[in-house]
């Protein structure tokens, strides 16, 4: 019995030794931020800290999210998977990640590291029991019942984020309290060429900058905190946004201006060994991905990457090869559906759009005038003071591809998509994406409800779903939604003919007989494009009906195509109404039930009011 005591505790020494080795790592992620920092060249942004960070770490040339919002973005990060293999990259959607499948903090914490949130998660999934500790707290692991013990802290500051940019109370009291030689002049601001050059949006271009000091602040009060613990020197500091700026034309763009993020990791002399070689003040040109995050930090921490993660380590213990390519997704954002893809190489970027009749700027609250910026731009449209390049904000459509050089064209204005010295660049990147694709199995050809009915039939995750050629013919699926002949019996074929208005399948023959088709998506696809083209008699009983569909992820297709249609929803107005009432919260701050499903509804259908001439947004505010 004796020597089995020795032995446990000699194992208990040895993993005690071990844990004093492993460096601690803050994660430090401020929301909706481009590269609008000191270390990044840009001499009007007042960020002492942060330079200083970057100054003593590695400053990354080439950092990019997975999407251009906040949601998807988070659940790559958290996961190190493509959000698009796992049904995670629409916004607030609520998945189940599969067997094997888990948020990467619950490795650390088997590892014995002490894991704690400061805020945010919107994960698109159920974030609960991920951390030992989840408070507001600029220390947190003062929480810790073993001060030996390594922690992961993960920092979500909001303050960059488009509320404060667009409302400016929430700006009044983001930067309450900070030095005014830390505020930006309006009149010293340089717009980019897509916004007007006019006051209101220099003020809201200087605004945010501001709200960056302010964030920088804060990033000098966790390394403050550390110094003042003594965890400087054993601790690996990372900064990052989780996207692009807050203004129109970043978030929630497929462009550069919506993927490139600032990011730099500090490593202190103890852990130099996880560097990869690179040394404090130096910098890092190729590509890096969200989806590289989680295995980077597994790496670090010397916890093994399991084989289902997508994403390679940059750092730490193991590292890959660098990659030559990044990957973006756009899908829906509240209850605006889009579907667009897009590959980095980090000069020349090339976006897919696979729903181009849908404008950048799509009717709804979350473009509302209740924003100062969609206001301004707004008021310059309508009053003539937008030229060629800010106009193309609000184009009916968009391109079907996009193609910019960066190297001559950082802000995007100049599409390559036509210029034949790029069709051989431009097949090369265009082919490269249709295979990460088909390898990652991207699910996002299948509308939210069609991934989530095949699943659940099945009893499996959308994941393993969409694993199965059986279950999902993505090969064939994706040729429709290029454009391209594609003989398979999979319903995801026929809805894309739906949706590219193939010819043959719109024939009013043909869409009689869809608009009673047993898959709801198609039903509703061929429905608001009836209504669309003079045959509402005929789609609007199907709209009508599938708005008060009990899954709502149906019932936000309904819904939103029965906004996009316009005075044609009218005859449905009380069946509108109705369906608006029955997603109302009970009292509250919020009008609906909920902060996702239940608000998207309810936005769409107060839209299609509004559309079809029944009720005026100021009714709504």
């Amino acid at each position: 019995m004796i020597p089995r005591i020795v032995s446990i505790l000699s194992l208990l020494v040895v993993l005690n030794a071990t844990a004093s080795d492993r460096p601690n790592i803050v994660w430090i992620n401020c929301e909706d931020l481009d590269e609008t920092l000191g270390c990044y060249g840009d001499n009007w942004a007042i960020t002492p800290n942060l330079d200083a960070l970057a100054k003593d770490g590695i400053l990354y040339r080439n950092a990019f999210a997975n999407a251009p919002i906040c949601a998807p973005a988070r659940n790559c990060l958290i996961t190190g998977m493509y959000p698009t293999s796992l049904g995670g990259q629409h916004l607030r959607c609520e998945i189940e990640l599969p067997p094997g499948v888990e948020p990467f903090p619950n490795h650390l914490k088997r590892a014995g590291y002490f894991v704690s949130n400061w805020a945010k998660t919107d994960y698109n999934f159920k974030p609960d029991g991920i951390y030992d500790y989840w408070k507001k707290d600029m220390a947190p692991w003062r929480q810790r019942k073993d001060k030996g013990q390594p922690f992961f802290s993960f920092f979500v500051f909001g303050t960059t984020h488009e509320g404060p940019g667009n409302f400016r109370d929430r700006y009044e009291s983001a930067v309450e309290g900070m030095s005014t030689s830390k505020l930006h002049d309006p009149d010293e601001a340089k717009v980019p060429p897509y916004f007007p050059n006019t006051p209101k949006m220099r003020e809201l271009w200087a605004r945010y900058y501001d709200l960056v000091s302010a964030m920088d602040e804060e990033v000098g009060q966790v390394i403050d905190g550390l110094k003042e613990d003594g965890l400087w020197d054993n601790t690996i500091v990372w900064f990052f946004s989780d996207h692009g700026h807050g203004l129109p034309r970043h978030k929630r763009w497929l462009l550069d201006s919506g993927l490139r993020v600032p990011f730099m990791v500090r490593i202190p002399e103890k852990f130099q060994h996880l560097a990869g070689g690179l040394t404090p003040g130096s910098e890092y040109s190729h590509p890096v991905s969200f989806v590289d995050f989680a295995p980077t930090v597994l790496s670090q921490a010397g916890v093994d990457v399991p084989k289902v993660m997508h994403g390679r380590p940059f750092l730490g213990k193991t590292i890959a090869e660098p990659r030559q390519f990044v990957f973006g997704a756009r899908d829906r954002a509240d209850d605006m559906f889009e579907v667009s893809r897009a590959i980095h190489d980090g000069r020349f970027i090339y976006v897919r759009h696979f729903l181009p009749r849908l404008p950048y700027v799509q009717g709804g609250r979350i473009f509302g005038n209740q924003k100062e910026s969609m206001a301004e731009l707004r008021r310059a449209r309508d009053e003539g003071e937008l030229n060629e390049i800010s106009s193309m904000i609000f184009a009916d459509r968009k391109p079907i591809e996009e193609f910019y050089d960066l190297s001559s064209d950082p802000r995007e204005v100049h599409n390559l998509a036509s210029d034949p010295q790029q069709a051989k660049r431009m097949d090369q990147m265009r082919k490269r994406l249709k295979q990460w694709i088909l390898k990652h199995r991207d699910t996002g050809f299948l509308t939210e409800s069609e991934y989530s009915r095949r699943a659940e039939a099945a009893n499996l995750t959308i994941y393993e779903m969409a694993q199965r050629p059986d279950l999902y013919d993505l090969p064939n699926i994706l040729k429709a939604a290029f454009g391209e002949k594609a003989d398979s019996t999979d319903n995801g074929v026929l809805y894309w003919k739906i949706m590219s208005r193939d010819e043959e399948t719109i024939r009013p023959d043909n869409l009689r007989k869809y608009l009673k088709h047993p898959n709801p998506s198609i039903a509703v696809a061929a429905a608001e494009f009836a209504c669309l083209n003079g045959h509402a008699e005929m789609g609007l009983p199907v709209l009508e009906r599938y708005i008060a569909a009990k899954d709502l992820r149906l019932a936000l297709e309904a819904s939103r195509a029965m906004f996009n249609i316009g005075e044609n929803a009218n005859p449905a107005v009380k069946r509108i109404e109705e369906g608006r009432k029955s997603l109302e919260s009970d009292g509250g701050r919020r009008r609906y039930r909920d902060f996702n499903y239940a608000s998207f509804n309810g936005w769409a259908l107060e839209g299609a009011l509004v559309n079809c001439g029944a009720a005026t947004w100021e009714q709504f505010d």
